[in-house]
């Protein structure tokens, strides 16, 4: 192959390549010149075939006018789509459908979810002796009632009892001496200081015998409270001391529900107020009083503690029970009140809207305790107001509404 078809060749390949890449460009540039072209004489073709069809009387341009007329007007076809911007709510000036409530004053009551609570007793203590030494007598029966002051059992004392003994016999020598020396001072015959360590040695003497009394009653068990003794867990002529448990005692009338809730359904819950309790097991269902909380959350659990009283007049409920809690808030009567869903929270306010005159009015409003379902109003809602309570997100200031449904 010679030098000039190697040239001939290489510029048929460079022209092609520039030709695909150039092809997409001119399509284009082609495109743009015949559209007009094409659009009149299908404009053309169209109307020919209306005046064909129209006739002599020119029906075919009649309905043309006609129906160019009705899209101006906002015929059929215009109006289909006017009204599906209206359902949609969105547009701006399209009036959106909405539900409402009609404010009225109705009775705020709130009822928590059920919670689960423990039945405890009133009082409950172990019971050991104050000192230590060999136990000589056990004076309660497992299981029955004690009262209050009651002696249960008592370790050896003995060796208390004959130094309490010695005490006592040098008390009347002490007061002797005593008197002694107040006739000798009254005539001068002692001195003061004499007679006043006389006094100061019987009024130590009387002191120790007060310190082994109180060491004599360290030796005996006696009941703390009214309640009934539990197991025992020792035995006569065993050694005891402070760290020994002797046995339980229990007060279980009244008895005590104890349960907690979280830290926003603390505010319905006050002394006073009534709930229900079921034990577990147990198909009755009981009512009891609440008497106490806590007096701070715990930051750990987020919750606080309750504790209700059962009277137990019968002593047949017994403490240690699960039970399942109902708690009943109290009752606000005369509440105005507003679903939580028609409420937004916006730049730390509370707002709503109402429906005023066709319009959607914006209000601020003052909120108290809130339930699961409604919010209590305290200012800014009226009695009689209709307030929104769908589509409020969609909602502003002085858009158009229309009441769909009115709950």
């Amino acid at each position: 192959m010679n030098k000039i078809t190697k040239i001939i060749l290489f510029s048929a390949i460079a022209l092609l390549i520039a030709g695909m890449a150039l092809y997409p460009t001119i399509k284009k540039m082609f495109n743009k010149e015949n559209a007009p072209v094409e659009a009149t004489a299908q404009g053309r073709q169209s109307g020919g075939g209306q005046a064909n069809r129209g006739g002599p009387s020119g029906e075919g341009q009649q309905r043309g006018g006609q129906q160019g007329g009705d899209q101006q007007r906002g015929g059929p076809s215009a109006g289909g789509s006017q009204r599906g911007g209206t359902s949609g709510g969105g547009g701006r000036g399209m009036a959106l459908n909405v539900n409402v409530k009609i404010v009225k004053p109705e009775t705020l009551v709130n009822i928590l979810p059920p919670i689960t609570g423990v039945i405890i007793p009133d009082e409950e203590v172990d019971l050991t002796f104050e000192s230590s030494g060999k136990i000589t007598g056990i004076f309660f029966q497992e299981g029955s009632p004690v009262k209050k002051g009651q002696l249960l059992a008592k370790i050896n004392d003995r060796p208390l009892q004959a130094e309490l003994q010695k005490l006592q016999s040098q008390v009347q020598l002490a007061g002797d001496r005593v008197f002694r020396q107040k006739s000798l001072l009254e005539k001068d015959a002692v001195s003061k200081e004499a007679y006043e360590q006389a006094t100061t040695e019987l009024d130590k003497l009387q002191a120790d015998i007060e310190l082994i009394k109180a060491r004599i009653a360290q030796t005996e068990l006696l009941a703390p409270f009214d309640g009934n003794i539990g197991l025992r867990y020792v035995s006569e002529g065993a050694y005891a001391n402070p760290s020994t448990i002797i046995t339980n005692l229990t007060k279980i009338v009244p008895l005590k529900i104890e349960f907690s809730v979280n830290e926003k359904q603390a505010e319905f819950v006050s002394a006073g107020m009534e709930i229900n309790f079921q034990p577990d097991g147990d198909l009755s269902v009981y009512k009891a009083n609440v008497y106490a909380k806590e007096t701070r959350v715990d930051p750990k659990l987020f919750s606080l503690k309750v504790r209700a009283l059962y009277p137990n007049t019968n002593g047949r409920m017994r403490p240690g029970r699960s039970a399942k809690i109902e708690v009943h808030s109290t009752p606000i009567p005369n509440a105005l009140t507003a679903p939580n869903e028609s409420i937004i929270k916006e730049m730390g306010r509370d707002i709503a809207y109402i429906y005023s005159g066709g319009i959607a009015k914006q209000i601020v409003m003052d909120i108290g305790k809130r339930t699961e379902s409604n919010t209590q109003i305290l200012n800014g809602l009226n009695a009689g107001d209709t307030l929104i309570i769908s589509g409020v997100m969609q909602l502003r200031d002085g858009l158009p509404v229309v009441i769909e449904n009115i709950n």
